[in-house]
């Protein structure tokens, strides 16, 4: 672990936006779902990557609350996706010491769906070798209101003195609760914007921006994050040492 540790350059949590599986599915005039499909094996190579750099968490963003909007049949097949997912790399995950954790809204998911992200949850729950989290039917304004209407609950049942409110306390009601904030969040199609994605989590993330489409996403790209996140100054408001 200690040359991994040193690979990821100090970064303990990624976050990833993979975005670019229409694109990648157009240019090679097939339908938006075959996109995804190969998207799922890009996912398998960065938790792979994630591991061998020593990164201990790992959080992609699968599907968020907008993507509702997209066409019915693209939004099956990324629910059959996710389910294709855990049924497939469920074992080998947890015999790796992979804890699977899902964040987003759980209202709406079919049955079916929803027994699996809970299969996937409990099973590698006390693993600690490191940390993926997916976010699935996800949104960082839904998750920040979801958030509020739990302290407020417990402010009105008398649980929770507002004066007592403090960051710490926001953070602990978040889907990630736990988890430490991302280092750095990578966006992959050369699309420059974070849309929705950790936005309370994220404040200070290091932000890289990458032209690759998702399911072209190799280890290579994601030492190449590393090395960008590695040349930079993280100040979090404050100044350069003298």
């Amino acid at each position: 672990m200690a040359e991994g540790e040193n690979k990821c350059r100090g970064v303990r949590h990624v976050a990833i936006i993979m975005d670019g599986n229409g694109r990648w599915a157009q240019q090679r005039n097939r339908p938006r779902a075959f996109g995804h499909s190969k998207g799922v094996e890009a996912v398998r190579e960065a938790v792979r990557a994630a591991g061998d750099l020593g990164v201990k968490y790992l959080t992609l963003f699968g599907f968020s609350t907008e993507n509702w909007r997209r066409p019915s049949e693209e939004v099956d097949a990324l629910f059959d996706l996710m389910k294709r997912f855990v049924d497939a790399d469920l074992a080998k995950l947890d015999r790796e010491g992979v804890n699977i954790r899902i964040a987003g809204r759980r209202e709406g998911l079919s049955a079916d769906l929803l027994e699996i992200v809970e299969r996937a949850e409990k099973t590698t729950e006390k693993n600690d070798r490191c940390f993926l989290t997916i976010a699935f039917n996800y949104g960082g304004r839904d998750e920040v209101v979801r958030a509020t209407r739990r302290i407020a609950r417990e402010v009105s049942e008398g649980r929770l003195d507002p004066g007592a409110i403090t960051e710490e306390t926001f953070a602990s009601h978040l889907d990630t609760a736990g988890m430490p904030d991302p280092d750095l969040v990578i966006r992959t199609s050369g699309e420059h914007r974070t849309s929705n994605f950790l936005i309370w989590q994220a404040a200070y993330a290091e932000l890289v921006f990458l032209d690759v489409l998702w399911p072209d996403f190799r280890a290579s790209h994601f030492e190449q994050a590393l090395a960008q996140f590695a040349a930079r100054q993280r100040r979090f408001g404050g100044v350069d040492a003298a």
